[in-house]
């Protein structure tokens, strides 16, 4: 049977199975930083005196143009400028990029608009502006508010700057704003990790994304790895915050998200829900499907100069998942919800039938990782815990 021929029946069948084109959002990367932290294992190059802010734009705008087939018809219900650090482009190249993406895709009426930022980038008048062209939430990089642990992670901020840096973002009109904390730094107590914590929580964000450091490949920490605190103070660590946070009305919705009641980021709810992203800019990654039910991830041209070079292409490369590929895909995102999905997302958003999920799920019961739940998919306290471990099955039980 030929390929296409294939391709053909998977997509009736997706069909059949009640596959529904989900939300469409759109990331975008600007890759420049001042400097590169030693754990980051992002796209990020660190910034010239002077930013090629006009080609980018223009590279950004030209890379769009070639993903509006991936649109169907969808508005955007968010936007997420990430890097690198996006909020060291001015004012009006953002203006510049918003103006042309509404341009080329309408915008939902509720649309979540976010800017990364960092603190040492923070700047009254710019962040003033940047509210005006109708950015929405921020989410400002802070880390730790303890600058020895700022040193230790090769940050360009201090904690005053980062505490300075909330009070400028409500004085330009902020009021959704998220908070990205970590814990399990070089050589930290419980004492100084949950300090970190209630400092952010005395800021009062309506978001914290608080989450341990991890050492990734091809970073400086990786291979001269710093002492970190043992795993019993870890796991204390993380006890601790999280009663922390429930008792300071952050409900935990994700792994490491935490929101105060209806600032859940919507464009992360949307990735963990399997919706659709189209992703521009050097590096950018997305996930875009079509009416017929076929999903594909697309990547794009890590390095900026290569992005920027006119005789290079934008797309690197893309893959087209398999429906074998698929349950692994979805659960992936799903399961890191702490209130999971719907059981019929499922097939809306793979085109498959939950029946090939079967097997797994009795496995994930029986060892309890997965709730007990005829209409929902959801890990168990204990599944939230052993995120690997309850994956693991799905990737293995359906081969």
């Amino acid at each position: 049977m030929s390929a296409l021929i294939t391709s053909d029946l998977s997509m009736q069948h997706a069909l059949a199975n009640g596959f529904q084109l989900p939300p469409l959002a759109l990331y975008v990367h600007i890759p420049w930083c001042i400097r590169k932290c030693p754990y980051c294992d992002f796209n990020s190059h660190t910034a010239t005196p002077e930013l090629p802010e006009q080609a980018y734009v223009e590279a950004v705008l030209a890379d769009l143009d070639l993903d509006l087939l991936h649109v169907h018809g969808r508005q955007l219900t968010s936007i997420f400028f990430g890097g690198g650090t996006p909020s060291l482009f001015s004012a009006s190249a953002l203006q510049a990029l918003l103006a042309g993406i509404e341009q080329r895709i309408a915008f939902s009426a509720n649309i979540e608009i976010t800017l990364e930022a960092n603190p040492g980038t923070f700047e009254q008048e710019k962040f003033a502006a940047y509210r005006a062209l109708g950015i929405n939430r921020l989410s400002i990089g802070i880390q730790s508010f303890q600058d020895s642990k700022l040193e230790a992670l090769g940050r360009v901020h201090s904690g005053a700057e980062a505490i300075a840096a909330v009070s400028m973002a409500r004085q330009a009109g902020f009021t959704n704003f998220n908070l990205d904390l970590m814990h399990g730094l070089p050589d930290q107590s419980p004492a100084q990790a949950l300090a970190d914590l209630q400092t952010a929580i005395d800021l009062a964000p309506s978001h914290l994304s608080w989450y341990q450091l991890t050492m990734e490949p091809n970073t400086v920490f990786w291979s001269k790895p710093p002492v970190l605190p043992e795993d019993d103070v870890l796991w204390d660590i993380q006890e601790a915050g999280q009663k922390l946070l429930a008792q300071h009305g952050f409900v935990q919705y994700e792994v490491s998200a935490y929101a105060r009641a209806g600032a859940a980021a919507q464009h992360n709810l949307n990735y963990w829900s399997f919706g659709d992203f189209i992703g521009i800019g050097a590096g950018a990654h997305g996930k875009v499907s079509d009416p017929q039910g076929r999903i594909q991830r697309t990547w794009k041209t890590r390095q900026p100069s290569d992005y920027l070079d006119p005789d290079k292409a934008f797309l690197a490369g893309s893959n087209v998942l398999t429906p074998a590929d698929l349950p692994f895909e979805f659960l992936m995102n799903a399961l890191r919800l702490t209130q999971g999905v719907a059981l019929q997302q499922f097939s809306q958003r793979t085109g498959l039938s939950t029946e090939v999920l079967q097997s797994g799920l009795a496995l994930a019961e029986q060892r309890g990782l997965l709730s007990v739940e005829p209409e929902r998919l959801a890990a168990s306290a204990q599944g939230q815990l052993f995120l690997n471990d309850l994956l693991q099955i799905f990737l293995t039980a359906e081969h």
